[in-house]
């Protein structure tokens, strides 16, 4: 018995030798790659399946801008890169993101950065604090595969007022060898977007027109007091309503996959396209869960961001939108995406039409 007890913990320790000798990776070898960060909802150039670990070098830039939400109301804009949201990242399961965060000496209040794919140091909030003026660099080691938010996150009030004054984005760790659909077969799409849903909480004056401030801090305290209501004034993709209409509408043709990545770094939200699906989606953003199909609406819990793919059948104008409608017509939470192509009488044919008939009135989003 002895014998067989000592033989028992002697294995145990070799097991536990053989994990503390594990050799950590030597990251000065691996290959070292500059992200070049785009507006959203553009997505960044990237291989969907990894080439072998690397360093990906990206580097942000905390800038504060007066911007313009809808007519007559304003905000100013706690931003990375200038855009809310900020630049989708994309990296690969395994690989290190190394961060360049700079805040300028034009800035007014100090900034950092929660990465909710992060491990450790409150996403790596806890070590990129910067005041104006400064720059800080992180590098962190992406282990978990799926789409996540990250966020400003400066302490105490701080929190909250950066994150519903527009400071957020997320980035994307795709899984080593790609997406796999529902099946488990490989998936790729042809075409990707980034839509940041963003609630503002803008003040009004006595008359009920939007107040004006002359510095992100000078509007802080009321903005704060609309904010406790928890009633946004509005709910908008990319930072103002209509910014992904018109001329800026999303596009695509007939037979593209397209891979929509939707975040909402404070509330939540229920994407929907009208006049389509969600042929896969992820719950969670996790990539290591099998995908849920066919899907009308699809969920994004507050303070995370979610996956979705869909191949286009017909052409025309889509609306994508959250199905909270008063949210979408009333606050703002619409975008439009036009899709070339060749009708396909068989899956939808209008057989008569009222004498009233006008395509364009049921557009009206």
């Amino acid at each position: 018995m002895i014998k067989a007890v000592q033989a028992v913990v002697g294995l145990g320790l070799l097991c536990f030798a053989a994990t503390q000798v594990a050799v950590a990776q030597d990251i000065s070898k691996l290959p070292r790659v500059k992200q070049q960060l785009v507006a959203p909802p553009n997505v960044p150039v990237h291989d969907q399946v990894s080439k072998g670990p690397k360093v990906v070098e990206v580097r942000m830039e905390t800038t504060e801008k007066l911007m313009e939400v809808a007519p007559g109301a304003k905000v100013w804009g706690l931003t990375f890169n200038g855009s809310i949201p900020g630049p989708l990242i994309i990296v690969h399961e395994g690989d290190y993101v190394e961060l360049t965060l700079a805040n300028p000496k034009s800035s007014t209040l100090a900034h950092n950065v929660d990465f909710h794919a992060a491990t450790g140091a409150l996403g790596g909030a806890g070590l990129t604090l910067v005041q104006p003026g400064e720059e800080v660099v992180l590098r962190w080691k992406a282990v978990k595969p799926g789409v996540f938010v990250y966020h400003c996150a400066p302490g105490g009030t701080m929190i909250p007022f950066h994150v519903i004054s527009g400071m957020s984005g997320a980035i994307m760790v795709l899984p080593k060898d790609g997406l796999k659909d529902a099946k488990g077969k490989p998936y790729k799409y042809d075409k990707a977007f980034y839509i940041g849903e963003q609630d503002f909480y803008l003040p009004k004056d006595d008359k009920g027109n939007f107040k004006a401030y002359g510095s992100p801090a000078e509007g802080m305290a009321d903005m704060l007091e609309v904010a406790k209501g928890l009633i946004p004034t509005h709910v908008v993709f990319n930072g103002a309503v209509g910014a992904i209409t018109g001329d800026n509408a999303l596009k695509a043709k007939v037979g593209e996959k397209v891979l929509f990545i939707h975040s909402q770094a404070n509330r939540a939200s229920y994407p929907h396209l009208i006049g389509g699906h969600a042929d896969l989606y992820w719950v969670g953003g996790s990539f290591s869960d099998t995908p849920l199909t066919s899907q009308e609406t699809w969920f994004v819990p507050a303070g995370s961001a979610v996956a979705a793919a869909y191949e286009f059948h017909q052409p025309g104008l889509y609306v994508y939108l959250s199905h909270n409608l008063i949210e979408a017509v009333l606050l703002g939470a619409a975008l439009h995406m036009n899709v070339e192509g060749k009708w396909d009488d068989n899956m939808m044919t209008q057989l008569k039409a009222p004498a009233s008939f006008d395509a364009k009135a049921a557009m009206d989003h």
